[in-house]
Order: C-alpha cells, then structure tokens, then sequence
C-alpha cells in the first residue's frame, strides 16, 4: 500500500486525537506534501472504499479503512519501539510512518519478538 498507508496512518492518529473529519490540510502538514496532493490522493482512497472525503471537511475513514488504519498503526508502533529503543533514531516515529505500510506481519512479529528480547536482556543486565 506504501504511500497510501501513511495517509491511512496520520487520518486515524488524527481521529484518534481530535476526531473526524480529517482536513486535506492537517494530513499536508503531517506527510510534508502539498495540499494538491494530499487532496488528491485522499480522493483515491476514497474510491478504493477506504475513506469518505468531503470537499471542504476532510476525510472519514470508513469501517475498511478504520481496520487497515488498525493493522497499520500496530506495524506503526512496533517499528517506532524498535527504532527508539534498540537503534536509538532520532525520530523513531517518522521512520516508522515511512516504513509501516512496507512490513509484512510476520516482519512485525519478529521485530517486536526482538523488542521484547531486547527490553529482556537490559532487565537482566539491570539487576545484576
């Protein structure tokens, strides 16, 4: 889904936060893109049945977009986990934003076995 995720991603954060609908503007902002093109492509996932968009609203996400926005935002906060916390990035979450749509779930499996390893093995390291 790649770029599209991550309209998917920043429209249920958005929800999430301040609820719907979500401006063409504030998901812009959120991706570093162009007002044009985040319009538009919030128009395409409109007709993939992903969201409702609304000229001068912004965007709701429908029960299929809420549920691949669900998927997509627990890919989302592994991956900020593991770049924060084992890699150390310095914006763990935009390096997550990027990658969330890219992973496949077994990827995400693995990475947070790996997450729950690593915290594993720094509370042992803690304690002796």
């Amino acid at each position: 889904m790649t770029d599209a995720s991550q309209y998917l991603l920043v429209c249920y954060l958005a929800a999430r936060d301040g609820g719907e609908p979500v401006s063409p503007g504030y998901v812009a902002d959120e991706l570093e893109r162009s007002p044009a093109v985040a319009t538009e492509t919030l128009q395409r996932l409109e007709t993939q049945g992903y969201l409702t968009y609304e000229p001068y609203e912004g965007a709701t996400l429908t029960a299929q977009g809420r549920e691949t926005a669900a998927d997509l935002y627990e890919t989302y906060v592994v991956l900020s986990a593991f770049f924060n916390d084992v890699l150390g990035l310095a914006e763990p979450e935009r390096e997550a934003m990027a990658l969330a749509g890219n992973v496949s779930s077994l990827v995400t499996e693995r990475v947070a076995e790996t997450l729950l390893e690593a915290t594993d093995v720094e509370s042992v390291d803690v304690c002796v």
